[in-house]
């Protein structure tokens, strides 16, 4: 089975096997651990375990090339945007200056901002992998019961769990709309002008947000007469017990935040200052 976008694909991996708790666990505290620092060599090894996390989930890339790129594109335009309005902050944070070369105005090129702008990119990587697998390889009632494990309120969780049930569902009647308006003749391909284009889309969204209000209709009153948040607490039916390898996964994130804080004391501050 191929995953779309961030719905949830079932394989059999040492990631899948994992329980949800873990999994939100896991990118929590790595999240964590990679706001807390800037040093180097920790947001190396965060992003290293990412990665060999993402290897052995087995994440279908091909079918999340959008959503790669789209926080690719947020991620570029992060590091631009720090750089026109901040350009010398690299220089404040570690308190010396290596010109590389001077662009126009005030915009000098420095190895300090140079190495402050690498950190932030590597902050990215570190927790992308986590966040794509945890979505794809937690099935969504066990991400309800995930974070309701951790506090969050049953309501919320389940909520939360609802809107990614359906997004698959959303993304295939948008293509069975799409289809059905281009058999009567409305082009939304690339051959034709993106004003005409738009024009096209905006036809297939009003019927998708009819059929979707329709939907949450059914389901709200489906959970009302279930007597859906009567009781200050639920139970979970997909909800799993930990085992011995989600214990080591909790342990291993729990200690980069651990080596965060370490590092900030060793460094003098959360940042690494390889210029002193």
């Amino acid at each position: 089975m191929r995953s779309k976008g961030l719905s949830y694909v079932d394989k059999d991996t040492v990631v899948h096997r994992l329980t949800g708790s873990a999994k939100l666990l896991m990118v929590l505290f790595a999240s964590l651990a990679a706001m807390i620092t800037f040093d180097t060599r920790l947001l190396i090894v965060i992003v290293v375990l990412s990665c060999m996390m993402f290897v052995l989930a087995k994440v279908p890339v091909r079918d999340m090339k959008l959503i790669i790129t789209v926080i690719g594109i947020i991620m570029f335009m992060n590091i631009v945007l720090t750089f026109l309005f901040s350009p010398e902050e690299g220089v404040r944070i570690y308190g010396t200056r290596t010109e590389i070369v001077h662009l126009i105005g005030r915009y000098y090129l420095t190895q300090e901002q140079l190495f402050y702008q690498a950190n932030l990119a590597i902050k990215y990587l570190a927790i992308l992998p986590l966040a794509l697998i945890f979505f794809v390889t937690t099935e969504p009632s066990e991400f309800a019961a995930s974070l309701n494990s951790v506090g969050v309120n049953y309501k919320v969780a389940y909520s939360v769990t609802l809107a990614l049930r359906y997004i698959p569902t959303i993304q295939r009647e948008y293509r069975d709309i799409s289809q059905a308006q281009q058999a009567r003749g409305t082009d939304i391909s690339k051959n034709v002008k993106l004003r005409k284009r738009i024009k096209g889309m905006v036809t297939i969204l009003f019927p998708l947000i009819v059929t979707s209000i329709d939907r949450i209709d059914r389901i709200s009153n489906a959970m009302e007469l279930r007597s859906f948040g009567k009781n200050k607490k639920r139970t979970w039916y997909r909800y799993r017990p930990f085992k011995a390898m989600d214990y080591i996964v909790i342990i291993v994130s729990g200690a980069l935040i651990i080596a965060a804080i370490v590092m900030a004391f060793v460094n003098n501050g959360r940042f690494l200052n390889p210029f002193v």
